[in-house]
């Protein structure tokens, strides 16, 4: 679905440049809105690169999902860094010009869950560029309980991807790693940043499943020992000929499809866990006794990220230099490049791709 640009948005001082969710349709359009206010204890960032996301193209092409969550018009995106242009009176916690990015998951602190030290299964959360006001555009505001300050040393492409990132993060460090075998079901960013966290953080071998040539050849540079085509090959036969036929200790499925959770299950050795991140699109059967109960699997589902424990996890891997995730960033464009960075992305002839702000 083209981009509808209007013709160089006039900006003023009180006004700024989004990118917006129009109506209930597919499409998008390059607007100009008025800049967020700032509450008391609230942030505006003055955004300077953000990153595209499945969630994102859902709301461009208006599925199922999308029309019965997103409320236009709405200015999308959660995937973003930036500087900060101005705080409120009571935050203490950055002063404009730090860089930073967010916690996209803004949480009540008050109910059940947050109360219990679990604020990312708040169940009044309201997600930034889904719930509320994104970061496509040239200001973002959010809570300063979610302000994540950048250690100067982490570059603003990989900034802009803590989001993704951080899920890879908090599915792959669920459990124990060193020295064990793990199978990740679907190459895409997250599953790519996934093996390289593995790795890093000790697996002894790691196969990376998916279809796409590319996504595997991406999750060969993040440190897969073994790539199986989900298409071609028998995928839990592959995994058990190379295991002694014990199997993985541990399956990460970050792909939603019906086969890769049989599949994983079946080169599941006995005691394994299982990380659950992708999103089936309808319901699974599964025999739970065969292959739960029996086996003695551990099985998780992952929401998000710990905050903020999986935040100075994600930064802790960074810095070590044990994780370079930029094989994974295929892409850097300017935000006039936008249509052109949705086409690669449906397309499947990308990985992460980051969009600079080119304009004043």
């Amino acid at each position: 679905m083209p981009l509808q640009t209007t013709p160089e948005p006039t900006v003023s001082h009180d006004t700024m440049w989004g990118i917006q969710k129009p109506s209930a349709a597919p499409g998008i359009k390059m607007v100009t809105v008025p800049v967020p206010s700032v509450g008391r204890k609230e942030v505006r960032i003055r955004v300077t690169a953000f990153a595209i996301c499945g969630t994102d193209l859902h709301i461009i092409e208006w599925d199922r999902w999308a029309a019965s969550r997103i409320k236009p018009p709405l200015v999308f995106g959660h995937e973003f860094t930036g500087v900060v242009e101005s705080v409120g009176s009571d935050v203490t916690l950055v002063k404009p010009g730090d860089r930073v990015t967010g916690e996209t998951h803004v949480y009540c602190g008050l109910c059940y869950a947050c109360r219990r030290g679990m604020a990312h299964l708040c169940q009044n959360c309201k997600i930034i560029g889904v719930d509320r006001q994104g970061a496509f555009a040239d200001y973002v505001v959010i809570p300063e309980g979610n302000i994540w300050k950048l250690h100067p040393d982490i570059p603003e492409e990989i900034a802009a991807v803590h989001d993704p990132l951080g899920n890879a993060v908090h599915t792959a460090l669920a459990g124990p790693i060193a020295g064990l075998r793990f199978a990740v079901f679907g190459c895409g960013p997250i599953g790519c940043f996934s093996v390289g966290i593995l790795k890093a953080s000790g697996a002894s071998w790691v196969v990376a499943i998916d279809k796409n040539p590319l996504r595997l050849e991406l999750a060969e540079r993040m440190g897969a020992d073994l790539l199986l085509n989900a298409e071609k090959d028998n995928i839990p036969r592959s995994i058990l000929d190379r295991t002694e036929g014990r199997g993985v200790d541990g399956m990460l499925e970050m792909s939603g499809h019906p086969q890769a959770f049989r599949d994983g299950f079946d080169a599941l050795a006995n005691g394994g866990r299982v990380s659950l991140l992708g999103i089936p699109s309808a319901p699974l059967e599964i025999d739970v006794a065969k292959e739960i109960i029996f086996r003695g699997a551990t099985v998780q589902g992952i929401n998000g990220r710990i905050i903020f424990d999986t935040w100075y996890r994600m930064e802790a891997l960074l810095l070590s230099g044990k994780l370079d995730i930029r094989p994974v960033i295929t892409h850097v464009l300017g935000w006039s490049e936008f249509e052109k960075a949705v086409e690669l992305q449906r397309s499947g002839k990308a990985g992460k791709i980051v969009l600079r702000r080119d304009h004043a």
